[in-house]
């Protein structure tokens, strides 16, 4: 099986070395500053990335991270540092450019082994599935939720139409909102449907009514909306 590659850009030859010998398992690409990693990125084409802050030639390596994710919003970054303040390492860790994890100088080699292995197998490419799946699931319970509120008022609506049409009173609201369990204010809004399409007339209930005692009574009615 071919090797996952780890771009590791460090500046610091004790630090690379101790990369190497804790990360044998794949294939190191170094570079000592970010601007040289950039150059050389479409050879590359890395599945993780070593991110160190302080760099070669005055670099600091938070100052790349957004345009790291821009051109590989996939590839998972492991900031390891021992120069960053706490606060800069939860911005590091904010935003949809964000890394994804911050590891503090001198690193503990088993931790960056564990990242590294939890970095590969979590982030990159199967968050970015995971996000859509759980985007698609959310849209399908969106869907459902609305087409079954939508059965649900036509249902009633229906109802109602049959039960006023040939009434010689107007209706009860309340008795209406509570044989079918629901708001006044949605009982109110049933009537004029109904009227707006023609199913029933208007004096079932009158437009001074829903301009006026309609909107008191909403008023008064605090009970949720849930149809």
């Amino acid at each position: 099986m071919e090797r996952k590659r780890i771009l590791v850009v460090e500046d610091d030859d004790l630090h690379y070395e101790l990369y190497e010998e804790a990360l044998e398992d794949y294939e190191l690409v170094r570079a000592r500053t970010v601007s040289a990693a950039l150059a050389d990125l479409s050879r590359i084409r890395p599945d993780i990335i070593l991110l160190d802050h302080v760099l070669d030639d005055g670099e600091q390596g938070l100052d790349f991270l957004p345009e790291l994710k821009d051109l590989l919003p996939y590839v998972p970054v492991i900031v390891v540092s021992g120069a960053l303040e706490a606060h800069q390492q939860i911005e590091a860790l904010q935003g949809p450019r964000r890394a994804h994890y911050c590891l503090t100088k001198p690193v503990d080699l088993h931790e960056l082994r564990r990242t590294v292995e939890t970095a590969l197998r979590e982030c990159g490419e199967q968050e970015i599935v995971r996000q859509f799946e759980a985007l698609e699931r959310s849209k399908r319970v969106d869907i459902e939720e609305l087409l079954s509120r939508s059965t649900d008022r036509l249902t009633r609506q229906t109802a109602i139409r049959k039960r006023l049409q040939d009434a010689p009173a107007r209706p009860n609201i309340s008795a209406l909102a509570r044989e079918f369990k629901v708001a006044r204010r949605t009982i109110i809004r049933d009537l004029n449907e109904l009227i707006r399409r023609g199913e029933l007339p208007e004096e079932v209930y009158p437009k001074w009514e829903a301009a006026g005692g309609g909107e008191e009574a909403e008023e008064k009615d605090t009970e949720p909306d849930t149809k």
